[in-house]
Parts: C-alpha cells; sequence; structure tokens
C-alpha cells in the first residue's frame, strides 16, 4: 500500500475481502470526507484526554498529600 501511495496512486487501499491491494476508486469503495474528518477528530480528541488524566496522576504523584520528610522529634 505505502509503495502504490508513493507512486502516486492515491486511491488504492487495501482489500479486505481478497487480500492485496487495489484501486478503492475503482472498486467503488468511497468514503465521505466527514467520515475521515470524524475519525480525526475523535483520535484527537482521545489523544488530549489521555494527557489531561496523565497529567493529573503526575501531580498527585508529585505533591503526595502527605508530609513526608518532617522530623517532629522533641
Amino acid at each position: 500500500l505505502r509503495k502504490a501511495q508513493a507512486e502516486g496512486k492515491a486511491t488504492f487501499g487495501v482489500n479486505v475481502f481478497e487480500g492485496g491491494v487495489m484501486d478503492m476508486q475503482v472498486a467503488q469503495v468511497l468514503e465521505p470526507t466527514r467520515v475521515v474528518e470524524q475519525a480525526i477528530q475523535s483520535a484527537t480528541e482521545t489523544a488530549v484526554m489521555i494527557l489531561r488524566i496523565d497529567d493529573v496522576i503526575s501531580s498527585k504523584a508529585v505533591s503526595g498529600g502527605g508530609m513526608d520528610g518532617m522530623d517532629f522529634d522533641m
């Protein structure tokens, strides 16, 4: 697929029924632009959410919550 697309065959894709690579336009397999846009938007939102969760977990680990290192011996 990469080779075909590198050769300028932009409409080539994977034939999941027969295996191999073929021209999706000839096979009349077309995706609306909106489907592709929605997939990219969903992937972006998921990545942002994971980064936010990671940031929250990291900030909780740094702040600790206890008073570690404090010596109260009298």
